[in-house]
């Protein structure tokens, strides 16, 4: 078969590995094909460093045989879609399924899969066949709009677009099959700024659904120098406690680990420090938190998870409370829940639990309007603290929630930004800077499939000097 299968030979070729995986003895079989057309360039200065055109395609087949004490599973993947290789991979699987121990947790979702496929807006057919040429020019004008802002922008690891369209088809034996379209197109740059002895690099960028939605080249690139120059001169600052500002790029981490607490994986495995938290109140109040598959557009959205089952809207957090967990169907059974549409799946992997567009609720009124200040207003009304703009490393420990993260920002002295800031370290644990949140901006933008706008932690240690 072609490397570029049509959507009805795409559906018959599931079809086919499911009633193969059924001939060689599967009590239950689901199949995940993922076929890709991925562009991606990057440009440094005033030459083209690497183009890349890739047509992908990849078919994962699970098997679950029935045994005495529960199914035994295998998932065996291939990029060979020929009738005799599919056939060939099944039997494989259901082998592999009989050498496994049995899980009495393990089979596919009971019923409740996905009646229709609403259409999300995922993708714009006019983007389809973007030609490489004008995704070069997007990076090249990113890339010379970032060189001529200013005379101390003096090179760069350069600017990079890309642009991928994705078709998702999966089915199962007890008679689920579905199937959609995606893309995302992205805009990177990232420019070098040196002063002296000084030399600092910052970044900025766009993304989205439609190549339309993406910011204009030029502006991408003017931002990541601003950026870029507004790190010169940075130094460490003593080591104290005091507020600490999370700026829009960096406030989304916090929300992404919070949320990998929640994974019904870790709570029955008892991974997570908020695993007897269901119910109670885990931060401030001001503390929404959303995950919702089904937002029009956005880059996380998809109208059936890696199951097979509806994505929908899920409140995590409402007003500080915990609300629920995220559950795919195995952790669902574990622990005697349902699923919240939330299953993730790779070709070659088992279901797990995964977000779809995952954000932190702006704070408004009673009427709906947005209450919370701008960046520049939070920090013009802290006397003395930091601005997070940067993290670094990965210091977070989801069992106990202790917190400690390199950093680089911005120092403020009475609502004035004083000098930039690196070579720190920010830490606290996450529960206690959860429920110390006393701010959260008004501005909410996706740079991918979490966001958050700026907030504030009251209190944190920093440790510089």
């Amino acid at each position: 078969m072609s490397a570029t299968e049509t959507p009805d030979s795409m559906e018959s070729v599931v079809a086919r590995a499911l009633e193969a995986a059924r001939r060689a003895g599967a009590g239950q079989a689901d199949v995940l094909l993922v076929q890709g057309d991925d562009r991606e360039v990057r440009v440094r200065g005033e030459e083209i460093e690497f183009i890349k055109q890739a047509q992908e395609r990849s078919l994962g087949i699970r098997a679950l045989v029935e045994g005495r004490d529960g199914r035994q599973t295998s998932i065996v993947s291939t990029s060979d879609l020929a009738p005799e290789a599919i056939d060939r991979m099944a039997e494989e699987a259901v082998a592999l399924a009989r050498a496994t121990a049995p899980d009495p947790a393990a089979g596919l979702p009971e019923g409740g899969f996905a009646s229709e496929i609403p259409d999300l807006g995922l993708f714009d057919p006019d983007d389809r066949n973007v030609s490489l040429d004008a995704r070069i020019e997007d990076a090249k004008r990113a890339e010379s709009a970032a060189r001529s802002f200013d005379e101390r922008i003096d090179n760069s690891e350069g600017a990079q677009a890309s642009s991928g369209n994705t078709r998702v088809v999966y089915g199962n034996s007890l008679g689920f099959l579905g199937a959609y379209e995606s893309a995302s197109h992205g805009l990177f740059a990232e420019p070098l700024a040196r002063d002296g002895d000084s030399m600092q690099r910052d970044y900025w960028m766009t993304s989205g659904r439609r190549l339309s939605d993406l910011d204009d080249a030029a502006a991408v690139g003017r931002k990541a120098a601003a950026r870029a120059i507004r790190r010169l001169g940075s130094k460490r600052v003593e080591t104290c406690e005091a507020p600490v500002i999370f700026d829009a790029m960096t406030a989304p981490s916090l929300i992404g680990q919070l949320v990998s607490c929640l994974s019904g994986y870790s709570i029955y495995r008892e991974s997570s420090f908020l695993a007897d938290r269901l119910g109670e109140m885990i931060a401030s109040d001001s503390v929404t938190i959303i995950d919702d598959g089904r937002l029009p557009g956005a880059l996380g959205s998809k109208p059936f998870d890696g199951e097979g089952q509806p994505t929908r809207r899920n409140v995590l957090v409402e007003s500080g409370r915990l609300q629920t967990w995220l559950l795919d169907h195995y952790s669902g059974r574990k622990l005697g829940m349902q699923s919240t549409g939330s299953a993730a799946r790779g070709t070659g992997s088992a279901p797990h639990v995964g977000t779809t567009n995952l954000w932190l609720e702006p704070p408004v009124d009673a009427a709906g309007n947005k209450t919370g200040l701008t960046l520049d207003e939070m920090i013009s009304e802290l006397d003395r603290g930091l601005v997070v703009t940067e993290l670094i490393g990965m210091g977070f420990n989801p069992t106990t929630g202790d917190y400690s993260r390199g950093a680089a920002g911005l120092w403020v002295e009475k609502g004035e930004i004083a000098h930039p800031v690196e070579e720190i370290t920010i830490a606290g644990n996450l529960g206690d800077m959860l429920s110390q949140i006393d701010r959260i901006g008004c501005d909410l933008v996706f740079h991918g499939r979490t966001a958050a706008p700026p907030l504030r932690i009251s209190q944190m240690m920093i440790a510089g000097g």
